[in-house]
């Protein structure tokens, strides 16, 4: 489903990712974990189509297309769902009305008819409900008092919804109690399916404990250090990640961070695009 080869990008000449290679297949969970500044978020981000950095890589495929060439607003349609690290206020747009128009875009993309206003209030009651959210808080403006917590379950509501080929959860329990981290976890692994992906970028091992992953992936200084099952998370909450940190600065003499890679014109530069899920 999402095949990555020799991803590097940047911002402002300093590189973040360092040819980073990676294959998830449907059906599976990936868990990204690493130290803070290790390149996780940005390679969320690079995934959903931000503009911001400059990406260079052999190949960037999502079933069998090539992401660079894909705005942001088309991965989404396409079934690319970013939950956010830090999920924005938008006051103004009550949160019923966008979860709605972001649903029907990904369906009207598909081919498929709109869902009215009826069907869609019944079924998003029905999922909040399960994310112990009430009808309140689908009325009341996007994410506008939201407390940390309250905007994690909304970022999985939305998920829940729009049913995407691919999840990328940027770090959805940070901040979470335990019993908020279990409502999150329930939501993502009701999610799990056989034509779906899923990939869990988070700091600690917690959440893996009730969403348990196929593979686990560390990445260090922008690049994945080491690959393997979940009892691999299980030695880095034990061990902590300085001895992978040693790791890659051991192996880290072989790259030039401040050097330049040529870019073949037929690996463009991501053009910049507006930052939206889905329009």
């Amino acid at each position: 489903m999402l095949r990555i080869r020799n991803l590097s990008t940047s911002v402002d000449g300093k590189p973040i990712l360092r040819g980073l290679e990676l294959d998830v297949c449907a059906g599976e969970v990936h868990a990204i974990m690493g130290p803070n500044g290790s390149g996780k978020s940005t390679f969320a981000q690079v995934l959903a189509g931000r503009d911001t950095y400059y990406v260079v890589a052999d190949e960037l495929s999502f079933q069998g297309r090539d992401l660079r060439q894909m705005p942001p607003e088309i991965r989404a349609r396409e079934g690319i769902f970013l939950a956010f690290q830090y999920p924005v206020e938008i006051p103004g747009v009550s949160n019923l009305y966008f979860l709605r128009a972001a649903v029907n875009a990904v369906r009207a993309h598909r081919g498929l008819p709109e869902l009215d206003a009826v069907d869609f209030m019944s079924r998003a009651r029905d999922e909040a409900k399960s994310l112990g959210m009430d009808d309140a808080m689908l009325k009341r403006s996007l994410n506008e008092g939201f407390s940390g917590g309250e905007k994690k379950r909304n970022e999985i509501l939305q998920m829940k919804l729009l049913e995407p080929r691919l999840a990328i959860l940027d770090e959805s329990d940070s901040g979470l109690d335990i019993d908020a981290l279990r409502i999150v976890a329930d939501g993502i692994n009701t999610m799990r399916s056989v034509d779906r992906a899923i990939i869990v970028v988070t700091h600690y091992q917690r959440l893996l404990n009730y969403v348990v992953p196929d593979r686990v992936h560390v990445l260090i200084g922008g690049r994945i250090i080491r690959s393997g099952s979940k009892e691999l998370a299980m030695e880095l909450e034990e061990k902590g990640y300085g001895w992978l940190e040693e790791q890659a600065a051991a192996e880290g003499s072989e790259y030039k961070p401040g050097a330049k890679r040529k870019r073949d014109s037929a690996q463009p530069r991501e053009k910049p695009q507006p930052s939206r899920k889905v329009s």
